[in-house]
């Protein structure tokens, strides 16, 4: 079971990779493709060509560690977007149940600015 808190980034990386790829090759296309850092602790999502797999790599405060989970039936259904797209915790967590995150419907919510973001006093 894998447990991702509300604050956690989580960044996909849209073009499919070869799943034999581990930490320091993973971490490479984190920071050369995706643009990020790859020891932020932020979650990076890897997955197949036929999404029938995923690996996260993130930082561990003192190493890389690798989730993988692979699918004996179905697909993971990704939203289709540029690389390095962010989701939410909670969307990526049905996601990994199978639930299509583009079949859900959203309701409004509000969501304060942070006291300090871009105010000039």
């Amino acid at each position: 079971m894998l447990t991702i808190s509300s604050t956690t980034k989580i960044f996909l990386c849209m073009t499919p990779i070869d799943m034999r790829r581990s930490f320091d090759s993973l971490a490479g296309i984190v920071v050369d493709a995706m643009g990020h850092d790859s020891f932020s602790g932020d979650f990076f999502v890897f997955r197949n060509r036929e999404e029938t797999k995923i690996k996260i790599l993130y930082w561990d405060r003192d190493g890389y560690a690798i989730w993988y989970k692979r699918l004996e039936k179905g697909t993971f259904k990704l939203p289709v977007a540029a690389a390095g797209f962010q989701v939410e915790a909670t969307e990526f967590m049905m996601l990994l149940s199978g639930v299509e995150p583009t079949s859900i419907k959203r309701q409004d919510r509000y969501f304060r600015k942070s006291a300090f973001s871009g105010s000039s006093v």
